[in-house]
């Protein structure tokens, strides 16, 4: 089981969610977060004071996957998140030791996006 962290550019979003469910990857958390890569700082005013403004508006995803999934949940961030700009973001696949489904009590492959069908 991994644990997959994107963070996007905000107007990717909804290309980053279709890209996902058409993929059939289901069970994600989105947060609104603030993150500088290697953007170009800007440089406001603000009350008559110059100010640099080092910190982008970002989209942080992330998706509990079990292991056969994994390929397919990255390509479908990388393909629908690119914009090929400095700023696009990145994923992080991280290895997850245990999960939990509250409802049920599930643990292990069951509580998270289940084996893909063989089409």
């Amino acid at each position: 089981m991994r644990l997959i962290v994107a963070v996007i550019r905000p107007e990717k979003l909804n290309d980053v969610l279709a890209a996902l469910f058409k993929a059939d990857v289901k069970g994600l958390t989105i947060s609104k977060v603030q993150g500088h890569g290697g953007e170009t700082e800007m440089v406001a005013t603000y009350r008559g004071n110059r100010v640099k403004m080092a910190l982008q508006e970002k989209v942080r995803v992330e998706i509990g996957v079990s292991d056969p999934f994994v390929e397919v949940t990255v390509q479908a961030i990388l393909e629908s998140a690119r914009t090929g700009e400095v700023g696009d973001g990145k994923v992080f696949v991280i290895p997850v030791e245990k999960v939990y489904r509250i409802r049920t009590g599930e643990e292990g492959r069951a509580a998270v996006t289940p084996v893909p069908h063989a089409d």
